[in-house]
């Protein structure tokens, strides 16, 4: 064997890839193997069983008559709509209020911006279930509960916030409750990396636009939003997998219901496969929710991308 035969050739390179990045594939390898047995494998599996009629004793292989079964199942396409608005809704606000309230403690002194950044990150520390029955109780249609009790002051009440499944504005009353608990619910994550990226944005374009005669809201408008964008896809897209991925909420506030009124596809995911023991239709469920969620992240990349630099 010369050593120009391909041979030798392909082992030279292989043996200058290792010299090069062995030592970091090394670090990288428990993490790997965490993921491919932990993650992909299961993940691999769920969507082979997505394809079959599952049973402890053995499966049969059905194809797309799962996925078909979902698209003609009024419940699942309930659940579907459920979580579109919950979504639209949570997204939309959580996304506005992340970044008025890092505009309005940026120009603070910094230990008191530190005070507000820690104080708006502690619902992200904090347990969902522990935040759900907070709400819960806060919203119970006995009148014990603290909304109900407020009423009842002023010679209201009592209401069904998170038990009325009468028709209110294209969703429930009780989905209205359950997104007014999400929205009202600091979006955490989003004030610290906006606060963060204000911190780089130069103050010399504020005074330009301060010569020129721009007020607050002009300065907020045309320099802050569009500076912030890369910063508003990132968040978008995170809060967007978190709201059409909401289960604990729900679980812990209505369990799903009145009827299906508040049931979301995780939720329902959870309860076809966890209760009724039909794994083949929750893997379909579940794929095609990540679909649903790879196809609006991509929507949403496309129309926040930015080559903004500063």
């Amino acid at each position: 064997m010369t050593a120009s035969s391909p041979v030798a050739r392909s082992a030279g390179r292989v043996r200058r890839f290792w010299d090069r990045f062995g030592a970091g594939y090394l670090f990288v390898a428990p993490s790997l193997l965490f993921f491919l047995v932990f993650i992909f494998v299961p993940l691999g599996w769920s969507f082979i069983l997505s394809f079959q009629e599952f049973g402890f004793r053995g499966s049969t292989w059905v194809g797309l008559d799962n996925y078909l079964a979902l698209l003609r199942d009024p419940i699942f396409r309930q659940a579907a709509l459920n979580t579109v608005i919950y979504s639209v809704f949570t997204v939309s606000v959580w996304v506005l209020v992340a970044m008025v309230l890092a505009t309005l403690i940026h120009p603070l002194p910094p230990r008191l911006r530190t005070f507000f950044r820690a104080a708006y990150y502690l619902p992200a520390v904090t347990s969902a279930v522990f935040i759900a029955l907070v709400w819960k109780w806060i919203l119970n249609a006995n009148p014990w509960g603290l909304a109900n009790h407020v009423l009842s002051l002023f010679g209201a009440g009592p209401v069904g916030f998170i038990s009325d499944p009468s028709p209110l504005a294209g969703a429930t009353v009780a989905l209205w409750s359950v997104i007014l608990s999400s929205v009202l619910t600091i979006p955490a994550v989003g004030v610290v990396l906006y606060s963060a990226a204000l911190a780089g944005i130069p103050q010399e374009l504020y005074e330009a636009a301060e010569t020129e005669g721009a007020g607050a809201l002009a300065k907020f408008r045309h320099i802050t939003v569009p500076l912030l964008k890369p910063i508003t896809l990132y968040v978008a897209i995170v809060y967007t997998i978190a709201a059409f991925e909401v289960f604990e909420r729900v679980y812990v506030m209505t369990g799903g219901g009145p009827g299906y009124a508040t049931h979301t596809i995780v939720y329902l995911i959870w309860r076809t496969g966890f209760r009724f023991g039909d794994y083949g239709v929750a893997s379909a469920q579940a794929f095609l929710l990540f679909v649903v969620i790879a196809t609006v992240s991509v929507l949403q990349f496309r129309a926040l991308r930015s080559d903004v630099q500063y």
